[in-house]
């Protein structure tokens, strides 16, 4: 029996199991990073927005695995010129074993799911970035050595990273708090579906309040991709109150870790004095993007999910 699903589009597409099987395999991986898991197998990395990290431990990751990573710039395909997401999905699931996609809408997503039949990973959308979730979860999981009551205060605007830090930790017994104005805080629907996956994610407007006992502090920027025209404005609601500083952090009342997705804005989200700190492990959740990708795609290899379609 197939226990995955075959598409993470969303970090409530993961059980418990699953992120310990996928976070096991993390461990190894660790320890031994070059295998033949997707020898023969090509896995598409089709990215229509930026990248760093996501495109480089994806890439590294397929390669480590014995695979063949093919990036696809949006602009340079059939994409730019009307083709349509169903008809570039049911050509790509001909060539590769899955769809890696970093897209401006989540209902590309869900199209190109609908339409392959092999797995199609959301790197990243407007909506949810569950890649980044898990991967900060198993940081998490590192450094304090449990998820289970664990909390986790995120100071600033409810971007995709949180949407799927919410989603996830609710599946995991995490109690995830968020500081925000209000009309930056998260929406009806995340705040539903938390409380649907067992969880209840706890909304603050005083920064203060959501890091008391805090075991990490977690923030984004406040101007996301596509954002740039509503800066200024950002900037007026969040600034000075919403960014983390050392004062913030010493709010926990704990020896707490800071967390951030990264590309950090230092000097608007956070001070260059947290970033650089000793509690901060922006770095290592960087890292263990290789080693938890990787650690997913096998999982959905193992599941027998990687094959790409045969005329």
């Amino acid at each position: 029996m197939q226990v995955m699903r075959k598409d993470v589009l969303s970090a409530a597409d993961l059980t418990p199991s699953d992120v310990d099987a996928i976070y096991s395999l993390a461990d190894g991986l660790r320890n031994a990073p070059v295998s033949d898991a997707l020898r023969g197998l090509a896995v598409a990395l089709l990215f229509e927005k930026p990248s760093t990290r996501t495109r480089v431990s994806f890439e590294v990751g397929v390669s480590q695995l014995g695979g063949i990573p093919v990036y696809l710039d949006y602009t340079t395909t059939q994409l730019s010129r009307g083709e349509t997401v169903e008809d570039t999905a049911r050509t790509l699931e001909r060539y590769v074993g899955a769809i890696v996609a970093r897209v401006n809408r989540h209902g590309t997503l869900t199209s190109m799911a609908a339409a392959a039949g092999i797995p199609v990973i959301n790197a990243l959308s407007d909506i949810e970035h569950p890649c980044q979730a898990l991967s900060d979860y198993y940081t998490i999981r590192e450094k304090i050595g449990r998820l289970k009551g664990v909390v986790l205060a995120f100071i600033g605007d409810s971007t995709n990273v949180f949407n799927s830090l919410a989603l996830l930790g609710a599946i995991l017994g995490v109690e995830v708090r968020i500081a925000s104005p209000r009309e930056y805080g998260p929406s009806r629907w995340i705040l539903d579906k938390a409380k649907e996956l067992g969880g209840d994610v706890l909304v603050y407007d005083d920064p203060s309040e959501a890091v008391k006992g805090a075991d990490v502090v977690y923030t984004d920027v406040l101007v996301s991709m596509g954002q740039e025209s509503e800066r200024e404005a950002r900037l007026r609601a969040f600034l000075p109150r919403y960014r983390v500083t050392p004062e913030l952090m010493s709010k926990t009342g704990k020896r707490s870790i800071f967390m951030h997705c990264l590309p950090a804005h230092r000097g608007e989200e956070v001070s260059d004095s947290v970033m650089d700190s000793e509690q901060s492990v922006v770095f290592e959740q960087a890292g263990n993007r290789l080693h938890v990708q990787k650690a997913l795609l096998v999982r959905l290899a193992e599941e027998g999910y990687l094959q790409p379609r045969r005329p």
